[in-house]
């Protein structure tokens, strides 16, 4: 079992999966952190799942001799195609994502929902049984949306090119009078003040990082890992893209200045 001051493994595509390491943050302040963007292989919605598959697995072994005591797969497309391999690979708790579907039934007035997601998660298993489940008696308006995550790596939130992109996947939601968006993808939440700015303040615009670092949070909890010091915990950053361009996007994601990034390219 590991030690409870053992640190958190996340790890996404790319930066992405930083919107659901922020939460995790807020929510365990104590908790160290360590973080891997395969931002070489960014991003994942557009390859084959067994690709995809075989990087997770690389990539959680590594995490797992960083000494993580519970992985974070901080990204839709990953959890979509591998969750279910990884959580056989590997003997420590494993939390995966999902988009919020059903808080977006839930908020919607007009049964008429919008996700946002890359090609991979929109055409897996794992969402359709999510919208059997939860979104049955709800139209649920899928919209894939290639190249955003590519803008956001690169930094680009708020540029004239990113909106022109963003609205032309809008549209086509907001059209069939969708009155709930939900960001089903780990890269967009860094989008959502221009989601809500294009969508309208009467459109409800929801992801999953909140509900995620709670469900880490119970796991520890529940297992006796929880860190219970008192000093604030530190992240380690890995990339295995270029360090410069990653040092520069997470320096402006993460919540603290300051962060260094190291590369470690992995082989699958």
């Amino acid at each position: 079992m590991p030690s409870s001051t053992a640190p958190i493994g996340i790890f996404d595509s790319g930066v992405g999966g930083l919107s659901v390491a922020r939460e995790i943050r807020r929510l365990l302040p104590h908790e160290d952190i360590v973080y891997y963007a395969d931002s070489a292989f960014c991003p994942y919605g557009d390859k084959d799942p067994a690709i995809i598959r075989r990087r997770e697995l690389t990539i959680v072994d590594f995490l797992v001799k960083q000494g993580a005591k519970i992985i974070v797969v901080a990204c839709n497309t990953a959890s979509s195609t591998g969750l279910e391999e990884l959580r056989k690979s590997f003997t420590i708790p494993i939390v995966g994502m999902e988009p919020a579907v059903k808080p977006a039934v839930a908020a919607s007035k007009s049964g008429r929902i919008g996700v946002l997601a890359t090609c991979v998660t929109i055409a897996g298993d794992r969402f359709s049984s999510l919208v059997k489940r939860f979104a049955e008696n709800t139209t649920v308006i899928t919209q894939p949306c290639p190249g955003l995550v590519e803008l956001i790596e690169a930094g680009k939130l708020d540029e004239p090119e990113t909106e022109e992109v963003l609205k032309g996947f809008l549209q086509p939601v907001l059209g069939q009078n969708a009155d709930t968006v939900v960001l089903g993808c780990t890269h967009y939440p860094f989008l959502r003040p221009l989601v809500q700015r294009l969508a309208g303040p009467e459109v409800a615009v929801i992801d999953s990082g909140f509900a995620v670092a709670r469900q880490v949070s119970r796991l520890l909890y529940d297992l006796d890992l929880i860190n219970g010091g008192s000093s604030q915990g530190i992240e380690t950053f890995y990339t295995s893209g270029d360090q410069s361009l990653a040092e520069r996007v997470i320096g402006r994601l993460w919540i603290r200045d300051n962060i260094s990034v190291q590369r470690v390219p992995l082989t699958s």
